[in-house]
């Protein structure tokens, strides 16, 4: 019995430092755009009405990635971070998704 509670402990240990780890991955990326936004951009705070990271189940950085949501703009940004530089991936209007 003692085992299982040992080995119950190590997966337990693993699961979270998993789950640790995308959500320092993703808070990392979506902080990373907002700064990139409002200080390179001139994109006032309160202009972005949403930010929300995800993964995107593609290759390398863009796996993580940030789409964006501005004031008075009906298009949704998508951002990724490769080697601390902020790339706009895509962007969807009216439905349809325009690459970069």
């Amino acid at each position: 019995m003692k085992k299982f509670g040992t080995v119950l402990l190590i997966l337990v240990i693993i699961i979270g430092v998993i789950f640790s780890y995308i959500q320092y991955k993703k808070s990392n990326v979506e902080e990373s755009v907002i700064n990139y936004l409002t200080t390179e951009k001139n994109i006032p705070d309160d202009e972005i009405i949403s930010s929300e990271p995800f993964i995107a189940n593609l290759q390398g950085d863009k796996n993580w990635m940030v789409s964006v949501k501005l004031k008075n703009d009906e298009k949704t940004y998508f951002y990724y971070k490769n080697k601390g530089k902020i790339t706009l991936e895509s962007y969807t209007e009216n439905g349809v998704e325009y690459v970069q």
